[in-house]
């Protein structure tokens, strides 16, 4: 088994989400009481979140390669960044990697690819939706994502910042998310992506209107994969 190395913390709601992923389907596919080899490092993202919102992107791209180069010289065999916004710095925080690093649109877009969809939804942050790294790369491989209105872009980043990257879950905030994916269902898509790491706090397979993909449990699912290659 190969060590993952997950570069986390963004926010650390998610990270847990990976942790635990990772260790349920090590135990479901290894069985006893086997667990992932795994490196960890989990950064503040208050301090994450400032540089974002200031558009300082060079620092966190310097930032993030440091720790990436961290986790490789730490004995990591296999990288992931456990964020979909912070892929838009992937060019540079690979940068002078030498283990694999998987990409989480790529990894998303193979499943629904996989699963015969050309159309999907996309809710994620306002950065994933609107700044083009990540819808682009989508488009690259063949498909045709779809982005909420304005008006339940700016909500559905709102609660990811707002709620969801503290740990908090509302009823309020569930049924505004599953109205969100109804609208886009109107627009014709044929699956939604779940492009923030937490979203899937609020939406899953259970109460949304389309056929989900989770990139926080694709990711894992993949990682895990070349894990055990």
């Amino acid at each position: 088994m190969k060590t993952i190395g997950i570069l986390g913390g963004m926010s650390a709601a998610s990270t847990q989400l990976y942790y635990k992923r990772l260790c349920d389907q090590t135990r479901g596919r290894l069985g006893g009481l086997h667990s992932p080899e795994l490196l960890i490092r989990s950064l503040d993202f208050a301090r994450i979140e400032t540089l974002q919102a200031t558009g300082d992107w060079q620092t966190a791209s310097a930032l993030l390669n440091h720790e990436a180069l961290a986790l490789k010289k730490g004995g990591a065999e296999l990288l992931i960044l456990a964020t979909n916004t912070m892929h838009e710095l992937v060019a540079e925080l690979t940068s002078g990697l030498t283990i694999p690093f998987l990409h989480i649109a790529d990894a998303t877009a193979g499943a629904i690819h996989a699963a015969g969809y050309k159309r999907p939804g996309l809710m994620a942050t306002a950065y994933t939706m609107e700044q083009g790294f990540y819808t682009g790369r989508l488009r690259d491989t063949g498909l045709k994502p779809v982005l909420p209105n304005p008006g339940d872009r700016a909500e559905t980043h709102r609660i990811i910042y707002d709620e969801l990257c503290k740990d908090i879950t509302t009823d309020h905030s569930r049924k505004t998310y599953v109205d969100i994916a109804s609208r886009l269902a109107d627009q014709g898509v044929g699956c939604l992506i779940l492009g923030c790491t937490v979203v899937g706090m609020l939406l899953s397979q259970s109460n949304s209107p389309l056929p989900v993909f989770d990139t926080t449990l694709i990711h894992c699912d993949q990682a895990l994969d070349q894990a055990l290659a």
